[in-house]
């Protein structure tokens, strides 16, 4: 009840606009025709509005009623939300689920895990964080994002769970205009340091061990979206995930380097899900880890820890 105004008035209403007759809701609604009368009368009375006019054989309801029914649906649905949220937080499920996601995590697969939480719980509140490196992992640990879909760790830390999702490849690659597309010398790391060489990097932590950096002349980028529009331009090489530039690779806006030093392409890196084992995960994001654990194109592989830039 909201004052003197209840829900199973408001349900009466609508069942009388949607049926058209005080008696077919009373038969919508398996009641009695002078009980839906004494329903809207009581509604008319406690609300100081007439809703009908009786002036015919069939009441008509008054332009007062039609925009308050227009207001009752509002109200029910509403009322229909609250109801299967706080049946299913009775359940477990969390509030709200936060997610923060590596640039590198390709999106399709990360969509199809969603919709299927959408689907399953559609009234549970969803933000989504693109982070850069380190930052993820920054928001599970601050209790900012309950999920952390992340490219790299740092270090096998105690307090965080990791499970691992599968790992991306990495391809070295240049404008078809810089020095590197043309090079006729076989592509060492000798020939690569030559250029300026374009990475990511975690803007707040010290630099770690640098992976596949080989240039004393270093662009240091936050964005990896950035920092393809700047390979793109042509300003320098970098490795880059390849299911980011294969559109560029077909179109010739790039170019895979042909790199012979094993050393200096980590061929790999691996998507891990994180949380804080301190915090134990909601039905919600429980549901969407193992979701995204099934997905196709998450195989088996061992976990591994590392940080720095490349």
């Amino acid at each position: 009840m909201i004052g003197s105004l209840t829900l199973d008035q408001l349900r009466v209403l609508v069942a009388i606009d949607d049926s058209g007759s005080f008696s077919a809701a009373g038969r919508q609604l398996r009641r009695v025709q002078s009980a839906i009368s004494h329903t809207v009368q009581a509604l008319e009375e406690a609300q100081g509005v007439q809703l009908f006019d009786r002036s015919t054989r069939t009441p008509r309801m008054t332009a007062a009623g039609q925009a308050l029914v227009e207001q009752a649906r509002q109200v029910l649905r509403q009322a229909a939300v609250f109801e299967r949220t706080a049946k299913a937080m009775a359940a477990g499920l969390e509030p709200a689920l936060a997610l923060a996601i590596d640039s590198f995590v390709p999106t399709e697969p990360v969509i199809r895990g969603l919709a299927g939480l959408r689907e399953l719980y559609p009234d549970l509140a969803v933000t989504l964080f693109t982070e850069g490196i380190g930052a993820a992992e920054r928001r599970v640990r601050d209790g900012s994002a309950t999920l952390g879909l992340c490219a790299l760790l740092p270090t096998a830390v105690q307090d965080l769970q990791a499970a691992v999702l599968t790992h991306v490849s990495l391809v070295p690659v240049a404008a078809p205009g810089h020095p590197l597309a043309n090079e006729r010398r076989t592509l060492t790391r000798d020939v690569l340091a030559e250029h300026i060489q374009l990475i990511l990097t975690d803007p707040l932590q010290r630099p770690g061990p640098s992976f596949s950096v080989v240039s004393p002349r270093v662009w240091r980028f936050v964005d990896i979206t950035r920092r393809l529009e700047f390979l793109l331009a042509g300003f320098g090489w970098g490795t880059m995930p390849k299911h980011l530039v294969q559109p560029h690779l077909d179109a010739g806006r790039l170019v895979a380097l042909d790199v012979q030093d094993p050393g200096v392409l980590p061929g790999s890196i691996g998507l891990y899900a994180v949380h804080d084992r301190r915090r134990p995960l909601g039905v919600g994001a429980r549901w969407l880890l193992e979701e995204l654990q099934r997905q196709s194109w998450f195989g088996p592989a061992t976990a591994r820890s590392c940080s720095g830039s490349f």
